[in-house]
């Protein structure tokens, strides 16, 4: 019966564990329906904007109140996590906070205090940003697409880390052997009188503490695949898969270059069949998310509803349904909807007579972006919202030919005057005789 505590302990570590790992590999098997992309190139650059802006959080410090308070979530909820490592270890062995044994005194109360520091921060932090969410109401959290669940999983997931937080210092405040070191307990010794001085209770206490925090750390590890804070962690591989290509250049589309190269060959014959091994031509643009490339798809689930995209968008804040966050948030819906329609048909997609465009995006929103790429340059985990936009308004041109009157007129001039004016060429100069 004395190895039970550590049975149990092994079984939920494993079981959290387990549950996890499952998880990441299904949202590994989601990105993987988009259609593959070439990221070889530039590989010094990608790790270079990884560790700029995933871990120095370079574009999150843009916003100087909320980007500083967002370094002392991050920065805090990093390092008293490495504390994990003491009470995986403590679980499994039965042992009791056994860095005692293999640290000095001081030095593992200078860790411990630290910890302790850190975790007040973080509390006093994730309080401020409640207040900011629920009492201020700070305009870009109060959009239409953030009500609902979005906003409960805000919410829910500052109740998780304030609650971790304060299970930290209360296990440290109640355990008896570590206040009696009379290190490291920096905030902890003026909690500690709170709970009485009845060895027993305060052993109940600790105990209580310690293993709703390890659990509670496990829960919150596996609520983040159900959560927009799966970007803690996509948002390293977003940011390293991120384009490295100046923002306003646009790919081509390899289907078009060939047939720009064939009306171009003055020896090619347009009325050739194709060849017997190309295949259907390709779809141009995208309509569903399937159509769309793996790394829109990581953009999706890495999306962090900040709203930072959104409230730098002209076309949004002058009043047009245009949102980029929810171009990502629709995109992330669709893809899990897609996947769940594809685990229940057994590997295999049953057409469900809906697609993301029209049915999660309209084309009002489509048209109504102004491709300035204000929403890219305010991400700051390095999303793309713009391409996934691109990709869909291609699709309505080339594909359903239902692009805007004065789009329309557009190419038609440019196709009748090689020009976008509705001028002969040979009229072109007549402005300068007036």
């Amino acid at each position: 019966m004395t190895y039970l505590p550590n049975i149990i302990f092994a079984v939920i570590l494993i079981a959290g564990i387990g549950y996890f790992t499952r998880n990441i590999k299904k949202i590994i098997q989601n990105i993987k329906l988009g259609r593959e992309v070439d990221t070889s190139d530039n590989k010094a650059q990608r790790w270079k904007n990884m560790a700029r802006i995933a871990l120095g959080q370079s574009k999150m410090v843009k916003r100087p109140i909320s980007g500083f308070l967002h370094v002392i979530v991050y920065i805090g909820f990093i390092i008293i996590n490495i504390e994990v490592i003491e009470i995986i270890i403590d679980g499994l062995l039965g042992t009791h906070r056994i860095g005692l044994d293999v640290l000095p005194a001081q030095v593992y109360g200078f860790l411990i205090g630290s910890f302790e520091i850190l975790a007040i921060l973080v509390f006093v932090t994730v309080v401020v940003f409640w207040i900011r969410r629920n009492v201020i109401k700070i305009k870009r959290f109060m959009s239409a697409e953030m009500s609902g669940w979005p906003k409960n999983d805000g919410n829910f997931i500052l109740y998780f880390e304030m609650v971790l937080m304060a299970l930290f210092l209360i296990m440290n405040a109640t355990d008896t052997t570590f206040q009696s070191l009379e290190t490291g307990n920096i905030i902890s010794q003026y909690l500690s009188p709170w709970f009485g001085d009845n060895a027993e209770t305060l052993h109940l206490i600790e105990r209580s503490a310690w293993w709703l925090h390890i659990v509670g750390i496990l829960i919150f590890l596996n609520y983040l695949y159900f959560s927009k804070h799966l970007h803690i962690l996509l948002a390293f591989p977003n940011t390293y898969f991120g384009r490295t290509n100046l923002k306003g250049q646009f790919n081509n589309l390899e289907a078009v270059t060939k047939e720009v190269k064939l009306m171009m060959d003055p020896n090619a014959d347009p009325f050739a069949a194709p060849a017997e091994d190309e295949g259907d031509p390709e779809k141009f643009g995208a309509s569903d998310v399937m159509d769309l490339n793996r790394i829109q798809l990581l953009n999706a689930y890495t999306c962090t509803e900040c709203g930072r995209c959104t409230s730098e968008c002209p076309a949004n804040q002058t009043g047009k349904k245009l949102s980029p966050r929810k171009i990502m948030m629709d995109t992330r819906d669709r893809l899990t909807e897609v996947a769940k329609n594809i685990e229940t048909n057994k590997g295999e997609f049953k057409d469900d007579g809906k697609q993301l465009l029209g049915d999660y995006i309209t084309h009002e929103e489509i048209w109504a972006c102004t491709t300035c790429n204000a929403c890219v340059e305010a991400c700051p985990v390095s999303i793309d919202p713009l391409s996934i936009i691109m990709e869909m308004r291609r699709y309505l041109v080339m594909e359903e030919s239902a692009a805007p009157m004065e789009l329309n007129n557009m190419m038609t001039n440019i196709e009748n005057n090689g020009a976008p004016w509705p001028y002969n060429q040979q009229d072109r100069l007549n402005w300068v005789n007036e």
